[in-house]
């Protein structure tokens, strides 16, 4: 142990560290059997905002022998005092060193993250190389989203849990109890039982063989017990909501309560990884996101509570719930939000049903400049939906919108791009019942292939292409009087590259985070030209992973079987260049992406 106030005086925002916060756990260290450090690579105010880690935090300290700990990425100046002061990282709710822990799970939702994995691995006095460490470290533990193509972290990270956590990782603490107590307790004896359970990727005990040419050929499983596809790990019913969670003592990125109202959605747009990932629906009855508001409310005391889901105006019962809840809280000075609503009349009428409901401002997404490029994403909005929504908020008393586009998808040309500052200027020409016009903020991101979507076949845009499409939106949008934000095109050329990378990718991450890169998603962080000189040590070509590629081409996440077919993907990536629109599976028509085979899918048989 050690004295904490030494260094915390040093440091900016010394209460990431402290811990002690309302609602947090701490058991006594030396009775419990298996002790867990729940890892997330980034700082304090945007892991305590990720429901993920309060799921997993909750649902392992309900257990009597496991203790769960919380610990995030210590920023450059906490980290600096730490190397210093020979500090090792620790649990927020025990200060042990995490290096004292069973088990270490980071959850990986960003690939900009990875190299926070390798500092926070260091600063625990480990070596951040798996096949460097040995029995007497932790298990190191990896899920998240990132972990459908776990390949460029496969060198750090001794498991990884595919898809959802909270059923496997019981087993896996189960698995980890039971090699305790064997009498040789061997780590390849515990890596090969991990490798049994579903949904469990031990990437130790696979081979990589690559073509000739280079390029990535097949992952080999090198024992039986190491399968040669690893399927994603589904809960056929969501978990209780968490009503006790942590609450912080420093504002935080989302600093408000929150309820998971569904899990999953069916619109299939083409683009979108978590519309995979995070398939088949599943929602909780409206009693009980009310029983766990109430819960929040009870708990935590939060003035404003997000209900979450990747589309929540698809949600079967929100109408009900919005009123109830809206009712039940009048004149408390409690306010919903409603995040991730679709581009049509009824969730402008949605919003506006809220009581005590700020409108500061509205948030669509089009995604694309013209209904053609539109329907080749499988985006199902139109441009009279989204001039609709808007003429029916002014009237609501909304006079600020913000409109989310991509530029780069696939079959875009300039005319799709000009399609982005007319689609601007019409919804500023509107003006509301005051006669004025809304202000309009355009943010614009760089389209980036994802694995396991349609478009993990497609070549992602960098550099010129990307300076003409940015150069046509800034002078189009100065004319339409919009504001414009876009995101870096280094920032998505590195995303680019992590999301469909291989195993090879491991030595760059290791050797850019030696040159200093760390909070690579922080704008004042990134050092671009120390990555381009890693992969260049490395002798990588970043443009080798952000090519176009066959469809029947290996894949470097091909052994990582998510229940959507590959089959389907390709089927939807045909689709796509035709321009042929895919309907909404939660209706009547099942799109037989492959989710049947599993029988998890609640949608048309």
């Amino acid at each position: 142990m050690f004295d904490l106030s030494q260094i915390l005086h040093r440091v900016n925002r010394p209460a990431r560290y402290t811990g002690g916060e309302w609602n947090s756990i701490t058991k006594d260290w030396d009775t419990i059997d298996v002790k867990i450090a729940l890892a997330y690579p980034d700082v304090y105010e945007i892991g305590m905002s990720n429901m993920g880690m309060a799921i997993l935090y909750n649902l392992l300290n309900q257990k009597k022998d496991v203790l769960a700990e919380r610990v995030f990425t210590p920023w450059t100046d906490m980290a600096d005092q730490m190397r210093e002061g020979g500090v090792l990282l620790f649990g927020l709710e025990t200060k042990h060193a995490i290096s004292e822990f069973d088990i270490i799970g980071f959850s990986l939702g960003y690939e900009l993250a990875y190299t926070n994995v390798l500092e926070m691995l260091d600063l625990s006095g480990m070596p951040v190389m798996a096949a460097e460490r040995d029995e007497t470290m932790p298990l190191v533990i990896a899920g998240g989203s990132c972990a459908v193509n776990p390949e460029p972290m496969s060198d750090f990270i001794d498991a990884f849990v595919i898809g959802e956590g909270e059923e496997v990782i019981l087993e896996l603490v189960e698995a980890y109890h039971l090699w305790k107590r064997k009498e040789s307790t061997l780590k390849t004896d515990l890596l090969r039982d991990l490798a049994k359970i579903r949904g469990v990727y031990v990437p130790g005990l696979y081979h990589v063989e690559y073509m000739e040419n280079g390029r990535f050929g097949s992952i080999i499983p090198d024992i039986p017990e190491a399968k040669a596809s690893v399927e994603r790990r589904i809960v056929a019913e969501l978990p209780a909501p968490v009503v006790s969670p942590v609450v912080p003592y420093v504002e935080i990125t989302h600093d408000r309560g929150a309820v998971e109202i569904q899990r999953g959605c069916t619109r299939g747009c083409r683009f979108c990884q978590a519309s995979v990932v995070y398939r088949p629906v599943r929602e909780r009855s409206v009693d009980e996101v009310i029983d766990a508001v109430d819960g929040l409310e009870k708990n935590c005391g939060y003035e404003e509570i997000s209900l979450l889901s990747l589309s929540t105006s698809d949600y079967s019962g929100i109408n009900e719930l919005v009123v109830s809840l809206s009712e039940k809280y009048d004149g408390q000075h409690l306010n919903l939000s409603l995040p991730s609503l679709r581009t049509d009349a009824f969730s402008v009428e949605l919003a506006k049903s809220i009581k005590n409901h700020r409108k500061t401002s509205l948030t669509f997404a089009p995604e694309a400049g013209t209904d053609r490029l539109r329907c080749v994403i499988n985006k199902g909005v139109s441009e009279d939906d989204l001039i609709q929504c808007v003429e029916l908020a002014l009237r609501y008393g909304w006079k600020s919108f913000k409109l989310y586009f991509m530029i780069g998808l696939p079959t875009e040309t300039e005319e799709d791009v000009m399609g982005i500052v007319d689609l601007a200027r019409r919804v500023r020409g509107i003006r509301g019942v005051d006669g004025k016009r809304p202000n309009i903020k355009v943010n614009v991101s760089t389209f980036i292939p994802k694995a396991h979507t349609p478009f993990q076949w497609v070549a992602q845009n960098t550099g010129g292409d990307l300076d003409i499409k940015h150069e046509i939106l800034r002078r189009g949008l100065r004319k339409a009087e919009s504001k414009l934000s876009w995101h870096d095109p280094k920032v998505s050329l590195l995303e680019g590259v992590m999301s469909r990378g291989d195993r090879r990718l491991g030595r760059a991450i290791h050797r850019a985070w030696q040159l200093g890169c760390v909070f690579d998603a922080w704008t004042e962080m990134f050092k671009f030209d120390k990555w381009m000189q890693a992969f260049e040590e490395c002798n990588i070509d970043p443009m080798e992973y952000i090519r176009e590629r066959a469809l029947d081409e290996s894949l470097p996440w091909g052994h990582i079987d998510t229940g959507v077919s590959v089959d389907f993907l390709a089927k939807e990536y045909e689709k796509a260049i035709k321009g042929i629109k895919t309907p909404d599976c939660r209706g009547d028509t099942c799109n037989s992406c492959g989710l049947q085979r599993w029988d998890v899918c609640n949608g048309s048989k």
